[in-house]
């Protein structure tokens, strides 16, 4: 991976802003699109374009030649069903599906692979949607719909494009915080996975490079579960 323009939506903080650092040293473009710059450090090859994926107005422009592309706001709402409100979906809906549609959709006539290469495309789901979990009604459905979305469009764009999917478990990032904000509570929560440990924002950005990259290119439709085995293993 080289030489390439690389696209990230909501990476001023969490994995989005990993996955910026990782890119940064081997692309000639990373552009940010969130609200605000956050923890972001620009400099000549990593830059932020500031828009809301939620509101009604158009999207910007995106640079020529798009080599890959990453969506990576998201949301953590965890209520029990009976407790949940039509609101408390839509809202889930609006950050994670379809701010990803408005993102692809301004995306997508500048995605171009190089040398006969496809161009990449990463959404992120969550564990919760292979793995029924209570309290996760609203959230898993948002990503489930995640997936299809991913899958449907890998076979539209395909050979051009690739698209695929990160399903990651509970990571330390800040959407993360309120879940990891004592000792106690990481205690618990690293003792729910066959790893024992919570995972990384660089380790979930690390798969994403991979999944941006040449390495990967006879990887499309798929979601790999970056999830410490929560999702397979019973041990």
């Amino acid at each position: 991976m080289s030489d390439g323009t690389f696209v990230i939506a909501g990476g001023s903080g969490g994995i989005g802003l990993e996955i910026a650092r990782q890119l940064a040293p081997r692309a000639a473009r990373v552009e940010i699109w969130s609200r605000t710059p956050g923890e972001l450090e620009q400099d000549n090859v990593v830059s932020h374009v500031a828009c809301d994926f939620t509101a009604d107005e158009p999207l910007p422009a995106a640079p020529d030649q798009v080599r890959g592309a990453v969506y990576c706001p998201g949301s953590i709402t965890l209520r029990s069903f009976r407790s949940l409100t039509s609101a408390d979906f839509r809202q889930d809906l609006e950050v994670n599906l379809l701010g990803a549609v408005r993102f692809l959709q301004a995306i997508q006539p500048r995605l171009a692979g190089v040398e006969g290469r496809p161009a990449s495309v990463v959404l992120f789901s969550t564990v919760a949607v292979a793995q029924g979990m209570p309290m996760h009604a609203s959230i898993a459905a948002a990503k489930g719909a995640v997936e299809g979305l991913a899958r449907s469009l890998a076979a539209e764009w395909a050979p051009k494009v690739r698209v695929n999917v990160i399903a990651p478990a509970l990571t330390d990032t800040p959407l993360a915080s309120r879940l990891l904000s004592s000792p106690e509570k990481r205690e618990a929560m690293a003792a729910r996975y066959p790893l024992k440990r919570i995972g990384t924002a660089g380790e979930a950005a690390a798969l994403a490079r991979f999944l941006l990259s040449d390495e990967s290119g006879w990887i499309t439709g798929q979601v790999l579960h970056s999830d410490g085995g929560l999702s397979s293993l019973r041990v």
